[in-house]
């Protein structure tokens, strides 16, 4: 396997991005998380270049556009928000190396620079959305290419060509596809409604999910035509790009609010893969039939009958909780492994078992990494539940990861790392790790708070 390549697929909804949507944005919430996941691999990998494809880049009919460009640059002010404003160095060198490598192919290819109409050196909004969770620090240089009207296999072997060129130059690099899926898939989407629109999405998360990219230019033209979808010619692309490489794909989330599908995945090498930004080893609960605490068993009580029967408990005075109210955070594990977090930093509900209602039964089915839980996993299942103190200033030197957990916050993202994690054994890691939740870059400036945590099992 060759480590020195991945992909990302991303959706582009500009009201994804908190600047455009504010508190709209929490109806992509699942994508959200989602891309912060897929932040927190690209970290980990650490490209030399992200190669990025969108479909709203100026393009020509029969010639795949590459932007050559030594800087570029957009945000999102047609939008109603002109931060972020992002700018970002290019690779020329590899955009040309790019062009070679698809001339080689017999694949049409044209350079923005040449061409004043193809807007050189400007990132459109389904570049900067993406990018502002991935890297909107501008931490690696950038290089953007456009779709074309050639047919799908074009398109997958000019993702080969794009291989090709970063591995001669020897760039580590992430392939950025951007694309939303069917915009028809409800009565009030953009596009009017096509009931093929909730097909086609469904086809298209199986194939992913599968890594069947190939797969990918067997779709029946008829149902992609219904569909209404603007990202297939950027995730074949990517096919190509990753061929033969055997990464894996994970699907991260996939959701279809205003009558449109978001679905965000990542490709990338198995052990890349296996550390999603939370650690996702070590027991930190109690198993069913075991002597738990009340609010363990509380919530073990909610995901049993939400799971089971789809019911959501109503919460008495009997339940033994702790007085007042909290940010809470259920942990699920089985086997060792983590298999869902969802928690909130402050408390958003009224009483602290309302709390716990809420994050039980999104860590059981919303967490973006995991499926939800089925029946046959509820009897092994162990559950933690951590209910946060106030959070403090902190500098640095204050921060003990097996005392206190901790808060980074960069303008309105913020991220949160709970304490006694294992795995984590410094102060760097943990704001590391808090850092990439956020989609905060390394090297920009963050504000800290620490908290404790009463952990039950």
């Amino acid at each position: 396997m060759n480590d020195d390549f991945m992909g990302i697929i991303a959706p582009h909804p500009p009201i994804m991005v908190a600047e455009v949507g504010g508190r709209d944005s929490s109806v992509t919430s699942a994508s959200t998380a989602a891309m912060a996941a897929a932040a927190d691999i690209a970290a980990r990998f650490s490209p030399d270049v992200i190669v990025l494809m969108s479909p709203h880049a100026p393009y020509a009919d029969d010639a795949f556009a590459i932007d050559d460009s030594p800087r570029t640059a957009g945000d999102l002010g047609r939008f109603g928000a002109p931060m972020p404003h992002l700018s970002c160095m290019g690779d020329p060198a590899l955009a040309k190396a790019i062009a070679q490598a698809a001339r080689t192919l017999s694949i049409p290819t044209v350079m923005r620079s040449s061409m004043p109409r193809l807007e050189p050196g400007t990132l459109d909004h389904a570049a900067i959305v993406p990018l502002s969770f991935i890297s909107r620090d501008c931490a690696w240089p950038i290089v953007e290419l456009s779709l074309t009207w050639l047919p799908l296999q074009i398109h997958r072997a000019f993702g080969q060509a794009v291989r090709s060129a970063a591995a001669m130059l020897g760039r580590r690099t992430l392939f950025l596809a951007s694309g939303d899926c069917s915009h028809r898939l409800t009565t009030g989407a953009p596009a009017g409604y096509d009931p093929h629109g909730i097909e086609f999405d469904r086809l298209l998360v199986d194939i992913l999910e599968r890594g069947d990219y190939e797969a990918l230019q067997t779709i029946d033209p008829l149902l992609i035509e219904a569909a209404g979808e603007c990202g297939l010619r950027s995730f074949v692309t990517l096919g190509g790009f990753l061929d033969g490489l055997g990464t894996r794909t994970e699907v991260l989330s996939y959701e279809g609010p205003w009558g449109v599908g978001y679905l965000t995945a990542v490709a990338a090498s198995p052990e890349l893969l296996s550390e999603l930004s939370t650690p996702a080893r070590g027991r930190k609960g109690g198993f069913a039939g075991q002597t738990e605490s009340a609010p363990v068993a509380f919530a073990r009580r909610v995901i049993d009958a939400y799971i089971r029967e789809r019911r959501v408990i109503e919460p008495t005075s009997a339940e033994g909780l702790p007085d007042g109210t909290a940010g809470v955070f259920v942990s699920l594990h089985r086997g060792g492994e983590l298999r869902g977090c969802i928690g909130t930093i402050a408390p958003t509900r009224s009483t602290l078992a309302e709390e716990i209602v809420y994050n039980a039964i999104q860590a059981s089915t919303a967490d973006p990494r995991f499926p939800s839980l089925t029946t046959g996993e509820l009897d092994d299942l162990d559950i933690s539940v951590d209910i946060l103190h106030a959070p403090e200033p902190a500098e640095f030197a204050d921060l003990d990861p097996r005392r206190f957990g901790v808060i980074v916050e960069a303008d309105w993202r913020r991220g949160l790392l709970l304490p006694d994690l294992e795995g984590v054994d410094t102060a760097a890691e943990q704001v590391a790790i808090a850092r990439r939740k956020a989609g905060i870059g390394p090297s920009e400036h963050v504000t800290l708070e620490r908290f404790l945590v009463d952990r039950y099992s």
